[in-house]
């Protein structure tokens, strides 16, 4: 074969090669996560708002954002769900894109450490690991975390996180090293002993002693709530929701200001709202 059969050849494989790549079309979800990219370049080129934003002007809108989707999820709202959602997917974007500019980490730095790490902390999955149950899942993740350097099962528990969130953590990652009661009955005795200790304190009349005890009683609760299977920042949220809507029925059903009505009249319409909402 001479040299120009050979150039012909190497070209017409060049361009049936750009052709394919040019026709090959992304799924949906990377499709859709471009266009989100592709817009955040723009807003951030263009938009005087997205200009002046910051990793400490957008940390309080995060939050927000995050309260919302929980929100959502609390009431299984879905169509909630979805846009609080693309909201967030947002902000990390916008985060990654600051973080860019600043040439401290780029968005494919941040989505290969996460693959990474998924990948080294499900063995079980890709490598040769076996476990039985999602309690060996997490008890192996805690295990190669200690092993990658942190100094303690507790270091990734952050400080900022709210009090029943960080104690329901703090004790589901201690269990996973063995530091956990064996039975349900253990934990209520626990709450008894604890309750106990506040009543002998408010007893006292130590105000310092009466909010230890009181914590420790709250701390105990989060424990039994574990063993239950209950998430008590959600079970606590929906008690909320629920007080404010019957509170609010009462506001709205009131034959005169809610300062002139007795706490029997109140309650009165407490129960009807109550009953409404068992029919």
């Amino acid at each position: 074969m001479n040299v120009e059969s050979k150039v012909f050849i190497v070209l017409l494989y060049n361009k049936l090669t750009l052709r394919y790549f040019k026709s090959f079309k992304m799924d949906g979800n990377a499709q859709a996560f471009s266009r989100l990219v592709k817009i955040m370049d723009e807003l951030r080129e263009q938009c005087p708002w997205d200009k002046k934003q910051t990793i400490h002007t957008l940390r309080k809108l995060t939050i927000e954002e995050m309260y919302e989707l929980v929100d959502a999820i609390i009431e299984e709202d879905y169509e909630g769900i979805k846009e609080e959602i693309g909201d967030i997917f947002l902000h990390l974007v916008f985060y990654a894109k600051i973080g860019s500019e600043k040439k401290a980490f780029t968005l494919e730095d941040s989505l290969n450490a996460i693959c990474d790490k998924l990948i080294k902390r499900h063995p079980h999955i890709y490598g040769d690991t076996k476990v039985a149950s999602d309690e060996d899942v997490k008890k192996n993740w805690e295990q190669i975390k200690l092993a990658e350097g942190k100094k303690s099962v507790l270091q990734g528990v952050p400080q900022a996180l709210p009090a029943l969130v960080k104690a329901y953590r703090l004790q589901e990652k201690t269990a996973t090293v063995g530091f956990e009661w064996e039975k349900i009955d253990q934990v209520w005795e626990k709450v008894e002993e604890e309750i106990g200790e506040l009543e002998e304190a408010v007893e006292l009349k130590d105000q310092n002693k009466i909010e230890e005890e009181f914590g420790d009683t709250m701390f105990a609760l989060v424990n039994y709530a574990r063993f239950l299977n209950i998430d008590p920042e959600t079970a606590l949220e929906k008690v909320n929701k629920k007080f404010k809507r019957r509170f609010e029925y009462i506001e709205d059903n009131a034959s005169k200001a809610l300062s002139d009505m007795s706490l029997q009249e109140m309650d009165d319409l407490w129960n009807e709202s109550k009953a409404l909402e068992k029919r």
